[in-house]
């Protein structure tokens, strides 16, 4: 998902220019425009760091490596093993042979380097220029209990982001939450710049979506009290509904079985997308549906009884 994700926005902030070179566990290099990465690296919520490519190399033959020189300025090289992986290579010693390399023409300073280059052990040894961190503090800032108005059924601020992203929506375009909750998704979408419009049956969800809204500043561009089968009376052209509905509770409903709410909700999730949009849902289960294409697929177990299935669909 984290993969997915950074593809999505390249794509995304890039209009479309977005080459993918290479990719594997815990990495994937990307082509894109200079003055797109700044946006892309704004967006992400499930990438730890973004950087220039500088190559790779197996650990047993790290003459392979290309030659490279770094920008003007110290250095330091600092080593990550994706989950555990290469376990029986010594990282410090290659730490140690690729800073002789860098050394020959910038100077090492382990403390304050003007430069850290990263070197991540997973299928390959693959070494980056690290220029931006994903700021984890500010996820934690918005999380449900920092809210004014919570439920504790409610994703985490930096999945929510990234099931917005996911859905490959541009900065400015309009997304749709249509089961709101507290507002989370809509959050996360206003705070990269899209035009955030909520809805839910509960008229309760709808006052504390706005109450939170108005908390951090951020503005609504549409919102209503309804079931899920009124939304395409009130909305159309929508350039990605991002939404996670409740799970198995239907006392809101009138009883109604849940998994009938979800394919009614597909109904109409299509009925209000434009041409072309896209539909990011969680579910906890896999399902599909004749109105849309189900582009990719992602669980994510939260704990025994509870796996979470994002969904991505296109109209």
């Amino acid at each position: 998902m984290p993969r997915a994700e950074a593809v999505s926005c390249s794509l995304a902030e890039s209009d479309g220019d977005c080459i993918v070179y290479v990719s594997g566990p815990g990495y994937v290099a990307l082509a894109v425009p200079p003055e797109s990465i700044p946006f892309i690296a704004g967006r992400l919520a499930l990438t730890h760091g973004i950087g220039r490519y500088i190559g790779s190399f197996d650990p047993e033959k790290i003459s392979d490596l290309a030659p490279f020189d770094l920008p003007f300025g110290s250095f330091a090289v600092k080593a990550k093993r994706f989950k555990g992986m290469m376990e029986d290579v010594d990282s410090q010693k290659l730490v140690r042979e690729v800073g002789a390399l860098f050394s020959k023409k910038n100077s090492v300073d382990l403390k304050h380097p003007d430069i850290v280059v990263k070197m991540l052990m997973s299928d390959r040894v693959h070494l980056f220029i690290e220029e931006y961190r994903t700021e984890a503090d500010l996820f934690e800032k918005r999380k449900v209990g920092e809210r004014p108005f919570f439920s504790p059924i409610s994703l985490h601020p930096k999945y929510a982001r990234a099931l917005i992203n996911l859905t490959g929506v541009k900065r400015g375009g309009t997304v749709l939450d249509p089961f709101c909750g507290t507002g989370g998704i809509a959050i996360e979408a206003a705070e990269m710049g899209m035009k955030a419009i909520v809805s839910d049956f509960d008229p309760q969800m709808v006052a504390g979506t706005e109450e939170n809204m108005d908390f951090y500043g951020l503005r609504l561009h549409g919102t209503g009290v309804m079931d899920i089968g009124e939304i395409s009376q009130h909305w159309s052209d929508i350039d990605a509904v991002a939404t996670d509905p409740p799970y198995g509770r239907s006392t809101k409903t009138g009883g109604e079985d849940i998994d009938r709410i979800y394919a009614r909700s597909f109904i109409s999730i299509s009925r209000v997308l434009r041409p072309g949009g896209s539909a990011g849902v969680v579910l906890p289960h896999e399902m599909d549906t004749s109105e849309m294409k189900l582009e990719k697929l992602f669980p994510q177990r939260v704990h025994g009884s509870l796996t979470r299935y994002y969904h991505i669909f296109r109209a």
